[in-house]
């Protein structure tokens, strides 16, 4: 049987797009919500249909479902439009339509009776169809290419709120950002395609493809690392690694769903998945590019998880959660060789993209019920909600002991994997590993215990738990973030397409649980219950926390970069030449055509006297130039 009818998948939220984009205002009740919603439920069915038949097979072979050719430069290379079947495609096929389908459902609840509720959905959709058309495409540009409507559809969702300035700011912000680092990506596949002559991914990560004689260097680097380094730019900046994270945490302005599908289980992961995509070439042609992916990937992981111990806004907790899970995963993919036991790396980061897609998921979800009912993001404003909203209690508290990797939870398993790979290779990547494992459980039951334990807030109104249509959706995703880390995960994913068996290191395993227990144990300590260690502790360090605080203060370092030195140094020096030089320019031009033109109007008056005159007198001038020449 073929895989032509995977093409379903990615048109079915294409046609919800179109049908709720131009209907948008005109359809009855809300009929746009479920159209979304049966959309990507027949895509998640047929996803799920695909990757049975895939792996039920036994053979992990690539394979082109659908391939056509659009533009074609020479006979070796081509631009092609088509659908790439393996192992990491279908599992992101898996991720993307599950955590999508448990959104769209849930968002019927959340945003019921929001202005814009059918352009909501609109972008929901055109969101699933750019990332479903990102992790299928047949080779790098067809990536390029989702990957920028991927971008929009990011910034449509988190500027959702137009009347609101900080949600237009924070999609500004997050557009230009990922801008940038998006022509890294361009300037890295246009390298890539000229040295090997193809932007085919079955070529790129073929064996007998990656010998390719690359010669030139550039500071000591070849040509082919600085490329792969320039793709990974691409990568860092969609997936929020330091120092292109910035836009991340203000992204948290719009809808708490859209936290939950773009910035907790599908984006951000997009770099993850890209490296993954090229790790032959990266292991292979550029190993010198996996040590930056796995260095920004520790550095990103600690960095984002002492911040994450210091804020107050619930959805921004879990933005900075997400950075530090996301540079685990980037310190995975670096630590690791290709093939065999070297290997291990790269399988145990996208077990955790996995795993982390179901109980961040449900942990943005979960935040979204609890701001549903008390209507502020503050955790200092929240507090004994486990007896207002027992079923969100229950499913936030799974959650958290998945993300603090508590055994039998699915975020245990890949995570040991991942702290396993590194202390296999790089000690002092592991000790930051292990030491953040400590830090997640800690802020996350830091937060945990503040909002479902702490003292009750005299709330305005009595909160109340949320409709079966929202915690639904919660239910299916808490289920998920206990089994999913009892897949054989290896046996269907490994860099070389070997299977690999995977095991848990009870060494690594026991200390790091330990800290986790330890980091639970400091949070209920100091949150369980109202005092004032908490707030002693935080001055005890001083500079450093207010830092932390602030975030170490790098937004304020980019706007003193952009508007201290490139708009003050750069811009309006071209600003002035603009306007004095080429504007002047124009205008001289302008008025000397105006001065000209108002010279000769006169020929045109439309008065036949003038006429005559300017006829006979063009006579005369022609009879005298005769004469004269006759002389």
């Amino acid at each position: 049987m073929g895989y032509q009818y995977t093409i379903w998948i990615l048109i079915l939220p294409i046609v919800a797009f179109v049908i709720n984009g131009l209907g948008s205002g005109k359809l009855p009740g809300k009929i746009s919500g479920w159209i979304a919603t049966v959309a990507i439920g027949i895509s998640a069915f047929l996803s799920y249909k695909t990757a049975f038949q895939f792996f039920g097979s036994g053979s992990h072979e690539k394979i082109i479902a659908v391939k056509t050719t659009w533009l074609r430069f020479n006979e070796g290379l081509q631009i092609d439009m088509g659908i790439l079947l393996d192992p990491i495609s279908i599992m992101m096929l898996v991720v993307i339509t599950t955590v999508s389908l448990m959104v769209f459902v849930y968002s019927q609840g959340y945003m019921k009776g929001e202005k814009g509720y059918d352009r909501y959905f609109a972008f929901l959709s055109l969101f699933s169809f750019s990332m479903l058309g990102l992790v299928v495409a047949t080779n790098l540009f067809q990536t390029y290419m989702f990957w920028e409507l991927v971008g929009v559809s990011s910034y449509l969702l988190i500027g959702f709120y137009y009347d609101k300035p900080a949600a237009v700011a924070a999609s500004k912000k997050a557009f230009i950002v990922t801008r940038f680092a998006d022509l890294g990506f361009l300037i890295g596949i246009l390298i890539i395609s000229f040295y090997t002559g193809t932007f085919d991914f079955d070529i790129l990560t073929r064996p007998e493809a990656m010998t390719l004689p690359v010669t030139a260097t550039f500071l000591g680097l070849s040509t082919m690392t600085w490329a792969l380094l320039l793709v990974f730019m691409g990568g860092a900046g969609k997936s929020a690694m330091f120092p292109l994270h910035i836009w991340l945490p203000d992204a948290m302005e719009g809808p708490t769903p859209v936290s939950a599908l773009i910035h907790a289980a599908t984006m951000v992961v997009a770099g993850v998945y890209l490296v993954a995509r090229l790790f032959p070439t990266y292991s292979v042609l550029a190993p010198d590019a996996l040590e930056v992916v796995a260095f920004i990937g520790a550095f990103t992981t600690l960095f984002a998880a002492v911040i994450a111990c210091t804020q107050f806004d619930i959805k921004r907790i879990l933005a900075f959660s997400t950075m530090s899970q996301i540079g685990y995963m980037m310190l995975a993919l670096g630590v690791s060789g290709y093939g065999g036991e070297e290997g291990l790396g790269y399988t145990a980061s996208l077990f955790h993209l996995f795993t982390h897609a179901f109980f961040k998921a449900l942990l943005f979800l979960g935040a979204g019920s609890i701001i549903h009912a008390v209507h502020t993001n503050d955790i200092r404003e929240m507090g004994g909600l486990r007896k207002y909203q027992p079923i969100t209690h229950i499913l936030f508290l799974i959650a958290c002991l998945a993300i603090a990797g508590i055994p039998p939870f699915a975020g245990f398993f890949s995570k040991d994997e991942i702290l396993a790979a590194a202390f296999a290779t790089h000690p002092i990547y592991y000790i930051i590993g292990t030491l953040v494992a400590g830090l997640t459980a800690f802020y996350m039951f830091r937060l945990y215990f503040i909002v479902f334990w702490g003292k009750s807030t005299s709330y305005t109104h009595t909160p109340h738990e949320s409709p079966v249509i929202m915690t639904l959706p919660m239910m299916i995703l808490g289920i998920g973030s206990v089994v999913a880390g009892l897949i054989p995960f290896g046996s269907y994913i490994s860099s070389d397409g070997v299977p690999l068996k995977g095991h848990i290191d009870w060494v690594v395993a026991t200390i790091s649980v330990v800290l986790a227990l330890v980091g639970i144990l400091i949070a209920f300590k100091f949150y369980k219950t109202e005092s004032a260690k908490p707030e002693a502790i935080s001055k005890s360090f001083g500079a450093f926390y207010r830092s932390a605080l602030s975030k170490f203060y790098f937004d304020e370092l980019y706007i003193a970069i952009t508007k201290g030195v490139i708009f003050r140094f750069v811009s309006k020096p071209l600003a002035w030449f603009d306007r004095n030089v080429i504007d002047a320019f124009m205008n001289l031009i302008a008025a000397i055509t105006n001065w000209v033109s108002s010279q000769i109007k006169e020929f045109q008056s439309g008065q036949l006297q003038k006429y005559a005159f300017i006829f006979i007198s063009g006579v005369i001038i022609i009879l005298l130039s005769f004469l004269y020449a006759n002389q």
